[in-house]
């Protein structure tokens, strides 16, 4: 059992809801320290308020990861209120849909700036504190939408997961002597309230390409990278996990009919 990330700090970026909110149940499950940071006030508490059920340790923080300012606010916040910052789970990012002819330089930037810099920004801010954690972790979400796959609209955001991974095997490097590993979480298609509001038949289409026949959802993710965040994971870094119930194995649709 995973039990090292019991009375860790941990701070989980994009959190008032999908992934991000995901991954900080997991960890507030047992028994993290857990700052969940938003840049809506409203959802960053009412998210916070809902995992804390049963005692556990969650606040919120409400913050712009493209605000180099607001990080390093975040992060005295989390050392504030828990102790230091032992895991990062730069989580937050956004995808808007733009087919490339109709993709303004505007859209690009957005994209770029918000899942890219803005876990650069929040890795930054968090290193001093990391540094002195006994044994600082950082986990990305990346996606396989641009590392491995493609999908029409989201060449922008297939570029920016793709250039998270490219940081990350630097900084593995960088971060290695003092002790912090960072690896990747690569989600396929998980199920979160986005996805609910697009029905249940465009959601049975999306399993249908998936050999397990589902959509993962968000504690699959937090579990992963809970995983990566545990001592149990401490000799791993500058590594990737695909967490998408073997969605980019089959060669076609014809290959799971013949399974």
């Amino acid at each position: 059992m995973l039990n090292s990330c019991e009375g860790k700090s941990v701070i989980v970026t994009g959190a008032s809801k999908g992934i991000g909110k995901g991954i900080a149940a997991v960890f507030a499950r047992h028994g993290a320290k857990v700052l969940v940071v938003a840049r809506n006030l409203d959802q960053a508490d009412a998210c916070a308020a809902e995992l804390r059920a049963g005692g556990r340790q969650v606040s919120a923080f409400v913050g712009d990861v493209t605000n180099r300012s607001e990080m390093e606010e975040m992060a005295r916040v989390a050392v504030e209120r828990n102790g230091g910052i032992d895991i990062l789970c730069a989580n937050a990012g956004i995808f808007p849909q733009s087919k490339l002819e109709d993709m303004s330089g505007a859209d690009w930037d957005t994209v770029l700036s918000t899942n890219v810099k803005g876990m650069h920004f929040s890795i930054q801010a968090a290193l001093p504190a990391l540094k002195r954690s006994k044994g600082g972790r950082i986990v990305l979400t990346s996606s396989i939408t641009g590392p491995v796959t493609g999908f029409p609209g989201w060449a922008h955001y297939g570029a920016s997961k793709a250039a998270q991974l490219g940081f990350m095997r630097t900084a593995c490097i960088e971060l290695a002597k003092y002790g912090i590993t960072i690896n990747a979480v690569l989600p396929g298609n998980i199920k979160t309230e986005g996805l609910t509001d697009l029905g249940a038949d465009y959601e049975r289409t999306m399993a249908a390409s998936i050999p397990l026949k589902r959509l993962g959802t968000v504690d699959d993710i937090g579990h992963a990278a809970m995983f990566l965040a545990s001592d149990q994971a401490g000799y791993i870094t500058g590594q990737t996990l695909i967490v998408d119930g073997g969605q980019t194995l089959p060669e076609s649709l014809e290959a799971l009919n013949q399974a």
